[in-house]
């Protein structure tokens, strides 16, 4: 295995990070929370060090029930932000380029069609959260952060929101988009089609329940996050 061609990816043992593991070579290197602690600078540092990657893959955190971040929003400060905040310390003493996985959360949720220089307001703490691990990432310039709007498939839920648009993405979907924009900087959009989540699930699960929003209102969860795609569509239209 070639030194520069490393990828250490964080939180492997996650939702995403399993399937993951599945598809990708033996460059990718999924440390556990022993061997690389996110709350510990020096952790972070010495197993860098040993390891020399090129790229570090985010995906260590807090994401759901979304209602603990409500709950104990401190522990979504400690593994979320401030979690991040010394990947990025770590990544940039070590000049390692590193990739963030946030969410379309960040967003107001009114409108949708929200591209990457579009306003961010979260609408709960999850995506708080999500927006603070971003602000120290932005600071580090070599480094990639991406809005993601993706799930498990098949989806696992017994009921979808109809009044709530999204660009939901099966993660092995995602992970054919994700191969070919990791060499980018900056912020970057990524999903599937602008849909309600109801009509996402419909076509994979005809017995999914329809759901709405407006009568349940729990997480204040967003009705609208849907992205804009197009800068990850020229993206990919170069690497065609």
């Amino acid at each position: 295995m070639s030194n520069k061609f490393k990828i250490v990816v964080t939180g492997g043992n996650g939702r995403f990070g399993k399937i993951l593991k599945k598809n990708v070579d033996k460059n990718y290197i999924f440390p556990n929370k022993r061997e690389l602690n996110i709350l510990n600078l020096k952790s972070i540092l010495k197993y860098l060090k040993k390891n020399k990657p090129r790229y570090l893959i985010h995906l260590a955190g807090l994401s759901r029930p979304l209602n603990l971040h409500e709950k104990n929003f401190q522990k979504s400060i400690n593994l979320n932000i401030i979690g991040t905040s010394n990947i990025t310390i770590a990544c940039s003493e070590l000049n390692i380029k590193l990739i963030f996985f946030s969410t379309s959360y960040v967003y107001p949720g009114k409108k949708g069609n929200y591209k990457e220089t579009s306003p961010l307001l979260p609408n709960n703490n999850y995506a708080w959260s999500k927006l603070g691990a971003e602000a120290a990432v932005h600071m580090y310039k070599n480094s990639l952060i991406l809005r993601v709007s993706m799930t498990e498939k098949p989806f696992v839920h017994k009921y979808a929101f109809a009044d709530m648009k999204t660009n939901f993405i099966f993660h092995e979907e995602f992970i054919k988009i994700f191969k070919k924009i990791i060499h980018n900087r900056g912020v970057l959009n990524i999903g599937g089609p602008s849909t309600s989540v109801y009509n996402f699930a419909k076509k994979y699960n005809i017995r999914v329940k329809k759901k709405y929003l407006k009568k349940e209102r729990k997480n204040n969860l967003p009705f609208d996050t849907s992205m804009n795609l197009n800068k990850l569509k020229q993206l990919l239209k170069k690497r065609s």
